[in-house]
Formats: C-alpha cells, sequence, structure tokens
C-alpha cells in the first residue's frame, strides 16, 4: 500500500503520451478530464503520502517529476500547434531545462549530499500558475468561449513566475556552489 503515491506519480508520468495525442487530434474535452484525473492524482498521491506516512526519497523526486513532464509536454505540444504563445512555451520549458542541467552540473561537480531540491515557494505558484493556465486554455478549446483577459492576467503570472522562479534557483544554486567550494578549499 505504501507505494500508491509513487504508482499514481508514475501513472501521472504515463498520461503525457494520451494528452499530447488528444490534443493533436483536437480532443480537448478527453483532455480536459484527463487534465483534472491527473489533478486528483496529485493531491491523491501527497495526502495519502503525508496522511498515511507512505513519504519515501524516491516519491519526492518522482512527484514534481511528473508534474513537470505533464506540463512541460503539454506546453510543448500546445506551442507546438499555436494555442499557446511559442515565447511563453519555450520560457516555460527553457526554465525546466536549465533547472535541470544545473541540478546535473552541480550533483557531479559537489556530489550527491550537497543537493537539496526542494521547491521554493515561487516555484509551487509558477505551476500553480501554469497549471491553471493550461487548463483554462484547454476549456477554452473544449467548450468554445475564451475568456481572453483571464488567459492573458494567467499568461503573464506563468511568464513572471517562471523567470523569477527559474533566476531564483540559478542564484540559490550559484552561492551554493561558491559556499561549497570554498568549505572544500578550506576557505570558508
Amino acid at each position: 500500500m505504501r507505494h500508491i503515491p509513487n504508482a499514481l506519480c508514475i501513472l501521472r508520468m504515463l498520461l503525457v503520451i494520451p494528452v499530447a495525442w488528444l490534443l493533436v487530434t483536437d480532443n480537448y474535452r478527453i483532455t480536459l478530464a484527463m487534465f483534472v484525473f491527473a489533478a486528483a492524482t496529485d493531491g491523491l498521491d501527497g495526502w495519502l503520502a503525508k496522511r498515511c506516512g507512505w513519504t519515501s526519497e524516491l516519491g519526492k523526486i518522482l512527484d514534481p517529476l511528473a508534474d513537470k513532464i505533464l506540463l512541460v509536454g503539454v506546453f510543448i505540444t500546445l506551442g507546438a500547434l499555436g494555442v499557446v504563445p511559442l515565447w511563453l512555451a519555450v520560457t516555460a520549458v527553457a526554465r525546466d531545462v536549465i533547472i535541470t542541467v544545473g541540478a546535473i552540473i552541480y550533483k557531479s561537480l559537489f556530489g550527491y549530499g550537497e543537493l537539496q531540491g526542494r521547491p521554493t515557494a515561487v516555484s509551487k505558484l509558477n505551476t500553480l500558475f501554469q497549471i491553471l493556465y493550461l487548463l483554462l486554455v484547454v476549456a477554452s478549446r473544449a467548450y468554445d468561449f475564451t475568456p481572453q483577459i483571464a488567459i492573458t492576467v494567467l499568461g503573464a503570472l506563468v511568464f513572471i513566475t517562471t523567470v523569477v522562479s527559474g533566476l531564483d534557483y540559478v542564484l540559490t544554486y550559484s552561492r551554493r556552489a561558491i559556499e561549497v567550494s570554498r568549505r572544500r578549499r578550506g576557505l570558508a
């Protein structure tokens, strides 16, 4: 039973391919239902992990990874289809690529025990805005309504929080790298 949260994360990752296919084939209503399902599994895996004490180191990696894989997949697909502005899709995807590459470089230079990848408050806010934005865009396609002001405002919030959280990660881990480097050389 303690593996249920991790299984839900893996299920969310597996939804990327059918969601992308549904978007490409203009099945926005089914996509919207799958998004709601994915959001429910995200909430459920977190609740089960905390409530039942089923947290694990793997789960701490899988949960944000599942969210990001799904969001990146949807941003890439909607950007390629011209449904969301390409510059916004590129910004959202680039942030995650920069953070991932930075984490790999940091880990390879400073070792396994030095990296603590806990999401920051602005990162959590960014994920929330990305989810709301994509849900609204897909819902507007699914039900032929365009709340343009809400889409524009959420798009702006996605862009702002994406840039701020990306810079926050880069600056935070650059400072940590400098501190670890100085400590290792005995300069601290």
